[in-house]
């Protein structure tokens, strides 16, 4: 079998498992054999072609790992805005319980409203910042 078919069956093999798996890497390894398979179609010794894989396989790996170390992580989902509508939204809080919960009129429905701990809550207008199960935790806007 000739060098190229050997390394563009390998890239196809890395892509079906990273497929199989949801590993992002493989298919950066995958674009490394692909560089390969060009390298050996333009007669590369197999030197070259293992070199050529190697440093544009890696090359790729340490990039996209550089690149997600420098984006900002998500906040969880619950207090994630792109995924819970709510997150950021006021509410109006005209008094407090005793047990730290207050209840509010929100979108049409009475919440339950909590506040952090160790914040002493007071009345007014207040900013969602998560949503803990069915209840909303609130912060001072």
């Amino acid at each position: 079998m000739a060098e190229p078919t050997i390394w563009w069956l390998l890239a196809g093999g890395t892509v079906a498992v990273e497929l199989l798996t949801g590993t992002f890497y493989l298919l950066m390894l995958a674009i490394g054999m692909a560089a390969a398979a060009v390298a050996a179609h333009m007669g590369a010794s197999q030197i070259v072609q293992l070199v050529v894989a190697a440093a544009v396989g890696g090359g790729a790996v340490v990039a996209w790992h550089l690149k997600r170390q420098a984006s900002r992580p998500e906040p969880p989902a619950q207090s994630n805005p792109n995924v819970n509508m709510d997150i950021g939204e006021s509410v109006q809080i005209s008094a407090w319980n005793p047990d730290g919960t207050a209840s509010v009129q929100y979108r049409g429905a009475h919440w339950t409203a909590i506040h952090r701990p160790g914040i002493s809550p007071t009345a007014g207008t207040h900013r969602v910042a998560e949503m803990v199960g069915t209840r909303l935790l609130v912060d001072k806007a």
